[in-house]
């Protein structure tokens, strides 16, 4: 059959309604994305790896420090005395410092007091600390505030989300909104929604938190990864956490 203009104009405008569907989507979970057997291993306490990363964590929470004190001290032996609402809301920004504040740099910033040691980003003790204190918000709804200050941040935080990297010349925005549920690798390709991190990578054989998870992407970009604590890394960040709020903190998840 001949197409004429206007049956591939026809097209085209469907072609464009599925990408703006696509675009505007509800927020679904990477767990309706993975294979039943790794659904299974997230929800079982003895399967699910990621857990071995909050037991780190919470020994390192109870963990006197050279001046006498412990973290538990403040917030409880199993992070009891932690307002989980609180934890739904980071990254935070903080207005009088003018910075994106991650839940594993306010850690950091209350280890320097009970501690003259501090762990470098994302190190793995700090890792753990990061997965242990979002791990007790488990289940809560991911509420990261996006008006006021943080409105601008986040627009920038979308065209970082939406610009083409690297020598394979793609966007995040190509693979989890306009390819959402297609197949690489023998995996869906999810919303690259981030309700689950830090989660456990059965690729990797380690708990990536968020920006790590970044970075490793941009590595299978074949792009040079924005760099730890970078304006590009943390706006990013921001945005793509509050692209999850709604959705449950999983933390541990567990993904490909």
């Amino acid at each position: 059959m001949k197409l004429t203009s206007t049956s591939v104009l026809t097209v085209f405008n469907l072609i464009l309604l599925v990408s703006v569907t696509g675009v505007s989507a509800e927020p679904r979970s990477g767990y309706e994305f993975i294979k039943p057997e790794t659904r299974a291993m997230q929800d079982d306490d003895f399967s699910n790896p990621g857990l071995i990363a909050v037991a780190r964590g919470e020994e390192l929470f109870n963990q006197k420090y050279e001046k006498g004190k412990a973290c538990a001290d403040c917030h409880g032996a199993e992070g009891e005395n932690f307002d989980k609402k609180r934890l739904t809301r980071y990254p935070v920004y903080k207005n009088r410092t003018k910075e994106i504040i991650t839940l594993q740099k306010r850690i950091s910033n209350c280890r320097k007091t009970i501690t003259d040691t501090p762990l470098e980003t994302d190190h793995p003790d700090l890792v753990a600390l990061e997965t242990f204190v979002r791990n007790r918000a488990h289940g809560e709804k991911v509420n990261v505030q996006t008006d006021g200050p943080v409105a601008e941040l986040l627009t920038k935080g979308e065209k970082i989300f939406t610009t083409r990297y690297g020598l394979i010349d793609m966007s995040c925005q190509q693979c989890h909104e306009f390819y959402t549920g297609q197949m690489i690798r023998g995996q869906k390709i999810s919303q690259g929604q981030a309700n689950g991190f830090p989660a456990y990578r059965l690729a990797t054989g380690e708990v990536a938190n968020l920006h790590l998870r970044i970075q490793q992407c941009m590595t299978l970009l074949r792009a040079e990864p924005f760099e730890t604590e970078s304006e590009e890394i943390n706006l990013l960040g921001l945005y793509l956490m509050s692209r999850s709020n709604g959705l449950p903190i999983e933390t541990p998840a567990v993904r490909y």
